[in-house]
């Protein structure tokens, strides 16, 4: 057979192929020339790093991943409030030990080829760092394999870097090189947390099941592995459906890499799931919120960081299932790190505070279906000096199975009008308003009315606030922009605002999610300090199971304060404030001797209810509601938010001193009401029509006397003439009459004249005086 004729190249194609060739070259040596300059950066930290992690590697021992030391939560007088005993070592079991299901479940949803790679997975790390490249920075996608999620867990803290992602690969690479799969596999599992104070698969199995893991179905072993993921989003006890849901995708999950056949999962979803009623908290609300406040400080020093504001939802949600993630694992951590937690909670204040919610919301005791009061509240105090929150009332005090709610700071109401000085008021007066401003109140197209129903025309700001009058609020916040306003709260930290809420509507309270008692005490507390905010926390000081400091703030944290407001805006709406106490919403509320000011806040139909309030010394706030909304109107003052803080403020000064407000000095009166300025001119009318009528009877008397003086005179003329008739002749009389016209005639025509005269001039008087009586 004749050999085939090679294929000559055209001339373009051998061009082609030479710049494709010169192509890749360029791009070989760009990146041959990137990998040496970043060795050259950063060769000798990465060298750095890969040490540190033999080391950490080499010094570890399985009971490294089973040490359990007990945490303790101290009050503000140095008493222990709780003593945390984890339960990593008493659970401990061992890989033998563990469902084979339950390792294919978390393989399978978790890490796919945990039994293959060597301690990471390239794949998943390209996918975390384009996601990083497109987040500008921000790592939103972990990429780690289950080993990764072991070295993380017990050995690094949770900073979003790629410094700290490093550190995690290179320690998960050591472990791989140390222990077996299986053994990785029996550290993992348990020590990953299972939320609601559980963490280890036998302790989430006895805990939520009330038996071991190996006597569970697929569908309960599935439905636990759920919840690590993300155990504040699947959580069982408040998030059901969410754990369901998860459990069902682990099961198709394991389907598709024929772990299970279609039959058991359908079978396995089927299955109805019923978790036992939680624990018994022995802990009340303050210890709960210290608890929380501990966790978000040991998330601090581990180097997350906190975010308000997000760039899109894809965005939030992605922060959100981080910030998950890292709550749990702290929490675990909490329970066995052996911490020691000092706060600022003050024992007194707090039962003070209690009793105080508890009688006054006593005279209704109609219980929910399940034996929980509904009408609820929750309160917060804040010492002003520090910023430090020292009491706080989650709801009423009731003896009840499971969890509590701490509705202080984990249910958000909507605030009513007590958000205006904190959104609308004081960044106006940034912007140049002062107290004395006038602005209208009148009616605004597609806009709120107010509570009465009625406009009151031009007022002052002052006056504005003291009354509560809705109008000027919306049109001020429109003014300024709700963006202006808004960013205020997320300065100042607040968890539940929405896109939604960058609208007019939210300067009258009205908000997608809402605010907790915690956050509007913190925002009136800044208010009171001139603008300066403290993070609302309890949290003193922390040192870990070696004395080293984790927090170490002080009572009045220092360096960690953050300027939200202008002080003299602060001033000027302290002044408006405490004209809210003397004549507007918050008379009832006004305290005996202590200066104080504050907010009355009631939201549509009543079905919230808020006030906060401050003193030189503490801030307060008070919410009263329906854990499921209905209206409250008829309640009485004993059990309103005002009279729950004043009760309860009245009490706590007891024996201070008598401290005035930094308030601004009004220059200009405030004006009147239309009432007052109405008895004002009425009575300046009559004034002046006493003053005309007085005058009057001046000109009549005066017009009486010159009548009896010309009466006179022509009297002692007659007289003169008699006496001159008896000395002339009849005849001579008669000629001079004849040629002199009569005088005696003469005398009444003049006298006339001038009466007309006289009568004319008063005629203006009269006149003016018929006018005036016209004025309204």
């Amino acid at each position: 057979m004749a050999k085939r004729k090679k294929k000559s190249k055209s001339p373009v194609s051998r061009a082609i192929g030479i710049v494709v060739k010169i192509i890749i070259a360029l791009l070989l040596a760009a990146l041959i020339a990137c990998g040496i300059l970043i060795y050259m950066k950063y060769g000798k930290r990465i060298s750095a790093m890969e040490a540190d992690a033999k080391k950490i590697v080499l010094n570890s021992s399985p009971d490294t991943f089973r040490q359990n030391e007990t945490s303790i939560v101290y009050d503000a007088n140095g008493t222990i409030i709780s003593k945390l005993k984890g339960e990593k070592d008493v659970y401990y079991i061992k890989y033998n030990e563990i469902p084979k299901e339950a390792v294919e479940a978390i393989v399978s949803i978790e890490d796919k080829r945990f039994f293959k790679h060597k301690g990471y997975d390239i794949k998943a790390i390209m996918r975390a760092g384009f996601a990083y490249l497109k987040n500008k920075g921000k790592v939103t996608q972990g990429g780690s394999t289950i080993t990764q999620q072991l070295a993380r867990n017990i050995f690094l803290s949770f900073e979003e870097s790629i410094e700290r992602k490093a550190r995690e690969i290179f320690i998960a690479r050591e472990l791989e090189k140390k222990y077996s799969k299986n053994e990785i596999m029996e550290f993992y599992l348990n020590n990953v947390y299972f939320a609601n104070g559980y963490y280890g698969i036998q302790s989430a199995a006895l805990g939520y099941f009330g038996k071991g893991v190996n006597s569970l179905s697929l569908s309960q072993i599935t439905f636990l592995l759920s919840i690590p993921n993300s155990p504040n989003r699947y959580n069982p006890y408040e998030n059901i459906e969410g754990t369901l849901s998860r459990r069902d995708r682990i099961l198709d999950q394991m389907v598709l890499d024929g772990k299970i056949t279609e039959f058991e999962a359908r079978a396995a979803k089927g299955e109805e799931i019923k978790v036992k009623e939680p624990k018994a908290e022995k802990s009340g609300y303050m210890l709960t919120f210290a608890l929380d406040r501990a966790v978000k400080s040991l998330m601090k020093s581990e180097g997350f960081q906190f975010r308000y504001s997000f760039l899109s939802l894809e965005d939030k949600e992605a922060y959100n299932e981080s910030y998950g993630e890292v709550y749990s694992s702290c929490q675990s951590k909490l329970y066995s790190g052996g911490y020691r937690i000092y706060t600022s909670l003050d024992p007194k204040k707090q039962k003070l505070l209690q009793a105080t919610v508890d009688k006054g919301l006593g005279i209704h005791n109609e219980k929910s279906e399940v034996g929980i009061y509904k009408l609820q509240g929750s309160a917060v105090t804040i010492d002003n000096g520090s910023g430090r929150v020292v009491a706080i009332v989650g709801g009423r005090s009731q003896k009840l199975k499971g969890r509590t709610l701490n509705r202080a700071y984990q249910s958000f109401r909507q605030p009513g009008s007590t958000i205006k000085p904190v959104i609308v008021y004081t960044p106006a007066f940034e912007q140049g308003y002062t107290p004395e401003s006038i602005i209208k109140d009148e009616k605004i197209e597609g806009g709120p009315v107010n509570a009465d129903r009625t406009y009151l025309g031009d007022m002052t700001i002052l006056d504005a606030v003291a009354k509560s009058r809705n109008t000027t609020a919306w049109r001020l916040f429109t003014e300024i922009s709700p963006t202006v306003g808004i960013n205020k709260l997320l300065e100042m930290g607040f968890t539940g605002i929405e896109d939604t809420d960058y609208y007019p509507a939210a300067s009258l309270g009205g908000f997608t999610k809402g605010m907790s008692a915690v956050e509007m005490a913190s925002a009136y507390s800044a208010i009171e300090n001139g603008g300066a905010f403290r993070e609302p926390t309890c949290i003193m000081k922390m040192t870990d199971a070696e004395g080293n400091d984790v927090i170490a703030d002080g009572f009045y944290q220092n360096g960690i304060t953050k300027y939200v407001y202008d002080e003299n805006a602060c001033k000027m709406i302290t002044t408006c404030m405490e004209a809210v106490m003397t004549k507007g919403t918050g008379v009832g509320g006004r305290l005996s001797l202590m200066p104080c000011a504050g907010k009355t806040g009631t939201t549509n139909d009543s079905k919230d209810l808020w006030f906060v309030g401050f003193t030189k010394y503490y801030t307060t706030s008070v919410w009263v509601g329906y854990d499921i909304p209905q209206s409250l109107n008829g309640l009485a003052f004993s059990a309103t938010p005002l009279g729950i803080w004043k009760t309860y403020m009245e009490e706590l000064h007891q024996g201070l001193e008598v401290k005035p407000l930094d308030d601004y000095k009004i220059v200009a009166k405030p004006k009147v009401d239309k009432d007052e300025e109405e008895e004002k001119k009425k009575a300046e009318e009559e004034k002046r029509l006493e003053e005309e009528k007085a005058k009057e009877e001046k000109r009549l008397e005066e017009e009486k006397r010159l009548e009896e003086e010309r009466e006179k005179a022509e009297e002692e003329a007659e007289n003169n003439e008699e006496e001159g008739e008896s000395e002339d002749d009849v005849n001579e009389e008669t000629e001079e009459t004849n040629e002199n016209p009569s005088e005696e005639e003469n005398i009444p025509e003049n006298s006339d004249d001038n009466t007309q005269e006289d009568n004319n001039q008063v005629e203006p008087e009269n006149n003016h005086s018929e006018e005036g009586n016209e004025t309204p």
